[in-house]
């Protein structure tokens, strides 16, 4: 018997309850639509009055608004980010996170976790940064 099965072997054994491995991939990509549904109904709203009547600039609420809300879907994003790595490190015998591989489910998962949360971090950053410079309806146009 190698020291590979013996790996194996221990690594199959180690508890992990499903429901870390599923918020760690999922809820980073969820947080990404709820900022992007969020983008749609906040522009909508703030910019609705202006289109119509020609009235100046929303009010600075709308923007403070959103941005408190894409910060705190930042935050669970990196937070599912976290939860996944350390759950492929508890489950990977690989030790740098370029050597990954997904050998079984959970570890897939895991890994798969951390790429989907980088991944949805950088689409959330990029959908945020906007609105700070600009106006929520010259964005929109």
């Amino acid at each position: 018997m190698s020291t590979t099965e013996q790996n194996l072997s221990l690594r199959e054994g180690k508890p992990v309850p499903p429901r870390r491995l599923w918020f760690g991939t999922v809820s980073a990509a969820i947080a990404w639509v709820l900022l992007g549904c969020a983008d749609l109904v906040i522009t909508w709203r703030a910019c609705m009055v202006q289109e119509d009547y020609g009235i100046p600039p929303s009010h600075p609420g709308a923007r403070i608004l959103y941005f408190a809300l894409a910060v705190a879907l930042l935050a669970v994003t990196v937070w599912a980010g976290f939860t996944s790595y350390r759950t492929w490190r508890y489950l990977s015998a690989h030790r740098a996170l370029l050597d990954a591989e997904g050998v079984e489910r959970r570890e897939f998962l895991a890994i798969g976790g951390v790429i989907v949360a980088i991944t949805m971090g950088m689409g959330i950053l990029w959908l945020a940064l906007p609105p700070l410079f600009l106006d929520l309806c010259w964005r929109a146009r």
